[in-house]
């Protein structure tokens, strides 16, 4: 049984990207969301907030589909 170790460390890294990447995507939403909530306490505008907010969620769904996307087909 010979393994191939060169694929084996492609399929890690790509994984490792890909997981670091969602999960900080997902950290941003959160953070947008709480920046935003913060200023429409002190009274602001919070669109650009929530709209990163909403984009980098939209991210975190849209690669989740596609992962469940690459399995099914």
């Amino acid at each position: 049984m010979n393994i191939d170790w060169a694929a084996l460390g492609s399929v890690f890294g790509v994984s490792l990207v890909a997981t670091v990447g969602l999960v900080t995507l997902f950290t941003l939403g959160i953070t947008g969301l709480s920046k935003q909530e913060a200023a429409a306490a002190q009274g602001g505008s919070a669109v650009l907030a929530r709209t990163g907010a909403y984009a980098c969620f939209a991210l975190c769904a849209a690669a989740v589909a596609y992962g469940i996307y690459l399995i099914v087909v």
